[in-house]
């Protein structure tokens, strides 16, 4: 190193009275290391080659090799080696001559980032022995011949996960020779999800499959009563998504040493998921306005998303919150870290957490959208972690939510998470993180109230079972839907469930009981309502039905309000507007049916063409009022996915797509994403038109470079149609 940059050197390190060592927080940064290291001055006659010197090192890393088999890690498409943390690999080292043991002395080096120490898990010397000690480092000699030795190399259960350098040195008397910094032989270290004493250990073999190696999965939209699929390529394995994956803990500055941790690595990655606060990787947008950017329902996967941001550094736009879900698992899955993707349906936002959520209605029993502040998404997804709570009391390991959406901050910025989900189930909200938000989305209450003239606020009804009422997630090993809400609350109105309530209450959620309010419901008269399944573009119609218990004829002003949402339960605007009064005849049932016609409709249609339907009925005799709401979503238009030729690895297929138009307008600015995990990098297509009733072709070649079961995916996305999709199964069949 000249002097001048010797002193640059020192010119760019701050004085910082704190540290003696500025932090170390990039995997990617690198010191030199030098190759002779003296003990002193160094004798005129001295020739390194006299000694035991390295001519190569054999990594064993092609994805057909023995390290990549064992530890799971031949789906990466990626060069280098990678291993799994606590579980043995291999290397072979080629000297100049062949190696004594009685004299000669040699040890690996294994360094990450800048200013690599010993105490911080940053530099790791690793001597030869003569057996390998379970959890922790060590190296042993497997086998020697002629002028190379075997080496079995032993990580340690609480390593750092990241890509470390590898030197070899050799002792002489005069100083340490070492290796020349050679990338080839970087090594990337993972968790281990298949070894016992990882903090992410899972004993399953199936649920090891689906939630660390399988690069797609489902994403559970729509609302409760019309539950939707679409899947969603995670792309873990993909190039550079590794790369793109530790970029993150840069960029959000996670402490090397802290890098080991599953908890510190989901608490910051929830925060750099989105843009808020730390220009993370997706820009959130909710208002259907997506200028300079992608549609969130256009996204096939994950890939795109990090590729980008890992060139550009800048947030990707735009994201919603199933598009921050699929992003995140991308990242626990590559790392290693068990996880899958949560669809919460009629999910509280509640503003003040406690654990209501109040509509405000207005003197004739309608919505006063000014008052109203709380929303319920039709469904929100977040994920799930699988992982050991040694911060925690015994038994609230496992999985963990973590939700990289922006909603609210915790401790001060945008994130959410690790929350144990057994906590959450048991009402356990004093333990960290921000238990008790979660709590709050699936388990709240919503009140229906009243601004009297006065200002004083009459409770007219309370709804107990609307928030939360169907948790799902995708299920081990197959495409179907498994209900998983009875691993977040216990059976409504069961004891159990009451319990877990009245713990979080006294841990601190606030509950307003319903006796601090005047409230007596219409108990003697129940309404419900159902709306027909209908696809976008025709009519529909909706049923109102009364049950009146009593012996008493009543007679009801009903109020029925439609509304097009977002499907975060924001009302954009009313399009249907419809009273009239009902006739209750003593014990018996009266449906009302509503004709909903597409022209009211079709001009304020949002995206997920979700429609929100508030009913209010007021009981004229008693002045009861009676509440429902429902969400509901049309039915749209999917995209055909088929293949032409033979699926074979390494030959070349045709995928073809094709859509219909049902709409009654043309569709302007169209475009077209394809998607495939092994099969193809995305492809994107834009189109000027598609007239109406007119269908599209388009056909793409492809050669499938793995052989396997893999997924095509695709979307079309245009200003007045979004949330297209299709999707096909393909056996690629080996050469």
């Amino acid at each position: 190193m000249s002097e001048t940059t010797r002193t640059n050197e020192e010119k760019k390190l701050p004085l910082n009275g704190r540290r003696a060592i500025p932090p170390n927080n990039s995997n990617d940064e690198e010191n030199e290391v030098p190759e002779m290291e003296a003990f002193g001055l160094i004798p005129r006659g001295f020739n390194p080659r006299d000694y035991l010197r390295v001519e190569d090192i054999y990594m064993f890393k092609e994805p057909n090799e023995i390290n990549k088999q064992e530890h799971h890690t031949d789906k990466y498409y990626n060069p280098k080696l990678i291993v799994r943390r606590g579980q043995p690999f291999q290397i072979q080292i080629y000297f100049n001559r062949p190696y004594k043991p009685e004299t000669d002395q040699f040890w690996l080096e294994y360094l990450m980032g800048r200013y690599p120490q010993q105490n911080k898990g940053t530099y790791i010397p690793i001597l030869v022995g003569n057996e390998l000690k379970p959890g922790q480092w060590g190296a042993k000699i497997t086998h020697r011949e002629n002028n190379s030795i075997r080496l079995s190399i032993m990580s340690s259960t609480t390593c750092i996960i990241g890509k470390f350098r590898l030197y070899v040195a050799v002792l002489t008397p005069f100083g340490i020779l070492r290796t020349r910094r050679n990338s080839a032989t970087d090594t990337y270290i993972l968790f281990n999800p298949w070894c016992q004493l990882d903090a992410v250990y899972l004993d399953d073999e199936k649920e090891r499959e689906e939630y660390v190696l399988n690069d797609v999965g489902i994403v559970f939209h729509g609302n409760v009563e019309d539950v939707k699929t679409r899947s969603w390529s995670y792309g873990q394995f993909e190039e550079n998504i590794l790369d793109a994956c530790l970029f993150l803990m840069d960029k959000a500055e996670l402490e090397l040493s802290g890098r080991g941790n599953p908890i510190k690595i989901c608490r910051v990655a929830s925060a750099v998921i989105n843009s808020r606060d730390d220009d993370g990787v997706i820009a959130g947008s909710w208002n259907n306005t997506y200028d300079y950017g992608v549609a969130p329902s256009a996204w096939t996967g994950s890939v795109d998303i990090l590729l980008e941001y890992y060139s550009s550094k800048q947030p990707v736009r735009y994201g919603q919150c199933w598009v921050f879900a699929g992003v995140f698992n991308t990242f626990l899955r590559c790392l290693g870290i068990p996880a899958r993707l949560i669809t919460n349906y009629s999910s509280a936002h509640d503003n003040n957490a406690n654990l209501r959520l109040d509509f405000f209605l207005d003197d004739e029993g309608k919505v006063d959208t000014r008052l109203t502040k709380d929303s319920v998404w039709n469904y929100h997804c977040w994920n799930e972690a699988w992982m050991t709570r040694p911060d925690l009391p015994v038994g609230f390991g496992g999985w963990q939510v973590v939700d990289g959406t922006p909603q609210e901050t915790s401790d001060g910025m945008y994130r959410c998470g690790p929350a144990s989900v057994q906590a959450i189930k048991h009402g356990h909200v004093c333990f960290q993180f921000d238990a008790p938000f979660v709590y709050a989305e699936v388990n709240s209450d919503i009140f229906y109230t009243k601004m009297e003239k006065n200002g004083t606020q009459v409770v007219e009804s309370v709804d107990t079972t609307h928030i939360g009422q169907l948790i799902v997630t995708k299920e081990v090993g197959g495409d179907g839907m498994v209900d998983i809400t009875e691993e977040y609350k216990f059976r409504e109105g069961s004891d159990e469930e009451r319990l877990a309530l009245e713990t979080a209450v006294m841990y601190g959620v606030k509950k307003q009981s319903t006796r601090d309010t005047t409230y007596q419901p219409q108990t003697d008269v129940d309404m419900d309502f159902q709306a027909q399944k209908a696809v976008l573009g025709n009519d529909f119609k909706v049923t109102i039905t009364f049950r009146n218990k009593s012996r008493n004829s009543y007679t009801a002003t009903t109020y029925l309000s439609g509304n097009i949402v977002f499907y975060t339960g924001v009302t954009k605007s009313e399009f249907k507007k419809h009273s009239f009064s009902a006739k209750l005849e003593p014990s018996s049932s009266s449906s009302f049916d509503i004709v909903i016609k597409s022209s009211e409709y079709m001009n304020d249609l949002l995206e997920q063409a979700s429609f929100h339907f508030f009913v209010t009925a007021r009981i004229n005799e008693t002045g009861k009022i009676l509440a429902v709401q429902k969400a509901t979503a049309l039915e749209i238009p999917a995209l055909r996915i088929k293949t032409k030729g033979e699926l074979v690895a390494g030959k070349e297929m045709s995928v073809i797509v094709e859509f219909t138009n049902p709409l009654k307008q043309a569709l302007e600015n169209v475009t077209l994403r394809l998607e495939g995990p092994g099969v193809l990098r995305t492809i994107k297509k834009q189109l000027g038109r598609i007239q109406m009733n007119s269908t599209l072709t388009w056909e793409v070649k492809c050669i499938p470079m793995r052989p396997g079961f893999r997924k095509l995916i695709a979307s079309l996305s245009c200003d007045a149609l979004r949330h297209v999709y299709g999707e096909l199964n393909v056996q690629i069949q080996k050469p």
